[in-house]
């Protein structure tokens, strides 16, 4: 079958690969869309930072790259392994794509998110949605609802992030927040707080096609941090004393200081980024603030939630979808092209 792999930084192939077969406790789908992440950028430009390097094999999947990428995917299941219920062929599927040792502490009490040996279908090994089939821990399959198809169904992934981000951060409905980037999981944040009643929610974002999105999806105040003295505005719609939480999507250094200036007392600046490179902190504004740093990874047990969002229509996403493109052409059309017009780009989906 052909498959998107990544051999190193800069460098992806599309290559012909053994078609993965389906064992006891899988299952087989065939893919029918699968999102471009900006994890998946990040390891394009600068990685190998999630994917395995050579003579580091993960330690579940024992791969190294290259591997095949992809992890926000959905499909239609092609064939049953032994044991497998609750699943038939044809099912229209979103893939969880945590991959998980399901016996360390994390995950026997409900936090594989967190696993210490935890990884990602797409990035860590066992093949991804970059190709034209996969084969899937049956834990890791959701049936899709009639209303929701397997396109939109893509977008269930920047939102599992989103509402685990939501909340991990301490946010409680009723509040305000600041998210510093409107890329797919800002946009994605926008959406789970203002389904969950946040009283004020802004953006700050400089992409005009992102800032225009924000605005047709409820954003409060859309600011451009290029013009906008952020925290004054965030403070002066917020009874000067800031928002109660903030959420770094864009993983740059001005945007993870604007989210702790941001915040009242006491306030929570959450980090929902993926880094190429450390950051340094001014730890007392922190300190003198009472205020909170924190993040996660990925999610864990939120699927079912989301997938209920979309399908009473509490949250409606399809509009982040701005381009499609095949897996032929996924570099050029796909990844170079979120590159090169990220102003013009929010979400690019490809169909194997």
């Amino acid at each position: 079958m052909r498959a998107l792999r990544f051999h190193g930084k800069g460098d992806l192939r599309i290559e012909d690969v053994p078609e993965p077969e389906v064992a006891p406790g899988l299952v087989k789908i065939k893919v029918e869309w699968c999102g471009i992440c900006g994890t998946d950028l990040h390891e394009y430009q600068g990685g190998p930072i999630l994917i395995p390097p050579p003579g580091a094999p993960h330690p579940l999947t024992g791969e190294t790259l290259p591997v095949v990428m992809g992890h926000e995917f959905t499909g239609r299941v092609e064939e049953i392994g032994e044991g497998v219920t609750g699943l038939r062929v044809g099912d229209p599927v979103i893939v969880e794509p945590n991959i998980r040792d399901n016996t360390c502490h994390q995950c026997r009490h409900g936090s594989y998110n967190l696993c210490p040996s935890g990884g990602f279908y797409g990035l860590s090994g066992w093949g991804g949605g970059l190709a034209e089939y996969a084969v899937i821990d049956a834990r890791n399959l959701y049936v899709l609802p009639p209303s929701v198809p397997t396109d939109v169904g893509v977008l269930i992934d920047p939102l599992v992030v989103a509402w685990q981000a939501m909340i991990d951060s301490g946010y409680r409905p009723g509040q305000s927040a600041l998210i510093a980037g409107a890329g797919p999981i800002g946009l994605a944040l926008l959406l789970t707080l203002k389904a969950s009643g946040a009283r004020w929610v802004g953006i700050s974002e400089i992409a005009d096609a992102r800032k225009r999105q924000a605005l047709a999806f409820g954003a409060d105040a859309v600011l451009d941090p290029t013009v906008d003295d952020v925290t004054a505005e965030v403070r002066a719609a917020t009874g000067g004393l800031g928002a109660h939480v903030s959420f770094d999507a864009s993983g740059l250094p001005a945007t993870i200081s604007t989210c702790i200036s941001a915040v009242r007392p006491k306030g929570t600046a959450f980090n929902v980024a993926i880094w190429e490179e450390p950051v340094e902190l001014d730890i007392n504004t922190l300190v003198t603030g009472g205020k909170r740093l924190a993040a996660t990874l990925g999610f864990a047990n939120v699927h079912p939630s989301v997938i209920a969002a979309l399908d009473d229509g509490r949250i409606k996403p399809a509009d982040m979808i701005t381009a499609r493109t095949s897996l032929d052409e996924v570099v050029d059309h796909g990844f170079d092209e979120l590159l090169r017009n990220k102003d013009q780009h929010i979400k690019i989906i490809v169909q194997p």
